[in-house]
């Protein structure tokens, strides 16, 4: 896929975090670093035109990070769909690559297997837990207008919301993303 008019990288941290006591989970750290620094050294350097974060509160440490904070467009707590919505409505890009802050262990090859297997309006990826929604890469348009028509109409499910585009699916099975969800998976404070 030729991602001519540039490729953003959105990550999605704007959850409440309610399993790691309210902490934001971009800032926790893990062996030393950050979590958003174990996200970032599994992806390419150079690869993105711009990097925007989906953010509960403007952090200044994003800023340090190269990103530009986002936050929903609707009032109250959407979910990761109204953060995806805010992340395409807000990207230059014409392709959108999708990632939660929390995710663990993504695949060296990612990006480029993201691409390979793309349809015009985008691809998602599955590992041996199932579909994982919360990563894909997509043409940023065709996201903005799911997001918002499935919003429009009370769906929050990011899988549901995001099928009408018909994605491919990137299948890592039987290897597995895994998250970030439980103080035992930071280091101790």
């Amino acid at each position: 896929m030729n991602v001519s008019g540039g490729l953003a990288l959105g990550v999605l941290a704007g959850g409440q975090g309610r399993r790691v006591g309210g902490r934001d989970k971009a800032w926790l750290a893990r062996q030393g670093r950050s979590q958003l620094e174990h996200l970032l050294a599994m992806l390419p350097v150079g690869a993105f035109s711009e990097r925007l974060a989906s953010v509960r509160s403007d952090d200044p440490r994003w800023q340090a990070f190269g990103f530009r904070c986002v936050s929903d467009l609707r009032p109250g707590f959407g979910g990761p769909l109204a953060g995806l919505e805010a992340l395409a409505t807000a990207s230059r890009s014409d392709r959108l690559l999708a990632l939660p802050v929390d995710a663990l262990d993504l695949p060296a090859d990612l990006l480029p297997r993201l691409r390979a297997a793309c349809t015009s309006d985008g691809a998602w990826l599955r590992d041996r837990s199932g579909l994982q929604p919360l990563i894909g890469l997509w043409r940023t348009s065709a996201l903005r207008a799911a997001a918002a028509s499935a919003l429009d109409r009370g769906e929050h499910a990011v899988h549901r919301a995001l099928a009408v585009l018909s994605p491919a699916e990137l299948d890592i099975s039987p290897a597995g993303v895994g998250n970030a969800n439980t103080p035992a998976d930071f280091d101790p404070t």
